[in-house]
């Protein structure tokens, strides 16, 4: 704040002049906080008559909070089911703001925000409204991520102020998405087709149903295991258990040691996501995931659509599931009438933040 001194000659009869000791309070008390001409001091035959408090009009510095934001990465952090992701507005650009090791750096559950992903909404590519990309906790990109659609989807709607029931395209590595908000929150993607040939899944497992891998053996660590091989625009390799056994009990599997062995297995050039299935009844599936590039999850949308098809493929359940993943269930719909796969599931923000770069 500035004070505005109103000051005027001192006409007495008598020519008393004011005390210069007065004055020189009066600059100290407002000095340095407020402004007073000097001229008052020099001048005795001035009277001040009032004061007044007008805002100061000089450039205030920056607030540490101020100075942070400029250099910074604003982000929202969503999940699908546990499945949590940082998702940033790259609308303005066709490249990602961050790179794959500063991805890295942000999903750092110690270090940083913790995700198992960075997704990127993006400008929309050959005619669709955007594009997805995303940069997995290890800094590799995969074609797609259901449970990471979903969340794009509600982050597109934020961004976007939109409400109620909203339906987008979206570019993604593995083609057209097609994602729609419905009445209660939750999302429902269009996944589109399976893939079932063996060369374009990939994987060098021999096929065994026409050109599909279906119920095959694969060895891991000297134990046949059965697999179905399925992309849904990414590889996924699902098992129901080792050849021979009934029904595989996915809580007493150790994940992380299992896991990495069928991601990095030399059938699977492209690595593999590995979906391991418990069958309660034949709408009523139970799985654990094994991520490429992520690890283990709570959740994984296109490793649920894999485990349906799958499933159906080698009798064990009917085309309309609920798969119960850690984090909660997705219902999977296979239709038979256009051989789409369709996922529904819940995405949720977790929180609003901002990070400096570089990191």
């Amino acid at each position: 704040m500035a004070a505005a001194v109103t000051i005027t000659p001192y006409l007495s009869s008598h020519c008393k002049l004011p005390n210069p000791l007065l004055i020189s309070k009066l600059h100290r008390l407002l000095s340095p906080n407020f402004a007073f001409h000097k001229s008052v001091r020099r001048n005795p035959n001035l009277k001040i008559s009032a004061v007044t408090m007008m805002p100061r009009k000089e450039i205030e510095t920056p607030s540490f909070l101020e100075r942070k934001e400029r250099g910074s990465l604003r982000f929202v952090k969503y999940h699908g089911l546990g499945n949590d992701f940082i998702l940033v507005d790259n609308r303005d650009s066709t490249e990602p703001k961050i790179t794959p090791g500063q991805a890295v750096q942000l999903c750092d559950r110690n270090f940083g925000v913790g995700a198992d992903g960075v997704i990127f909404v993006m400008p929309g590519t050959n005619g669709t409204d955007y594009t997805m990309r995303i940069f997995n906790s290890d800094g590799s990109e995969p074609e797609m991520c259901g449970n990471g659609v979903r969340c794009f989807a509600r982050f597109v709607a934020e961004l976007e102020n939109l409400h109620g029931i909203q339906r987008f395209t979206v570019h993604t590595g593995a083609g057209l998405i097609v994602p729609e908000i419905q009445e209660d929150g939750k999302v429902k993607v269009d996944m589109g087709k399976p893939i079932l040939a063996a060369s374009d899944v990939p994987t060098k497992l021999p096929p065994s149903h026409g050109s599909s891998v279906v119920k095959a053996d694969i060895d891991v660590d000297g134990v046949t295991w059965t697999a179905t091989c399925v992309s849904m625009g990414n590889p996924h390799c699902v098992t129901f258990g080792q050849r021979g056994e009934e029904n595989l009990q996915v809580d007493e599997l150790n994940l992380a040691v299992i896991g990495p062995k069928f991601e990095k297995h030399n059938v699977f050039p492209a690595r593999t996501n590995t979906e391991f299935v418990e069958v309660f009844s034949r709408t009523h599936l139970k799985m654990r995931v094994w991520e490429r590039g992520a690890g283990a999850t709570l959740a994984c949308g296109t490793g649920a659509c894999a485990v349906v098809v799958a499933a159906v493929l080698e009798g064990r359940a009917d085309r309309n599931c609920t798969v119960e993943l850690p984090g909660g269930p997705l219902e999977i719909e296979w239709r038979e009438d256009n051989d789409h796969v369709y996922m529904t599931g819940p995405a949720e923000v977790v929180f609003h933040g901002m990070m400096p770069l570089p990191l």
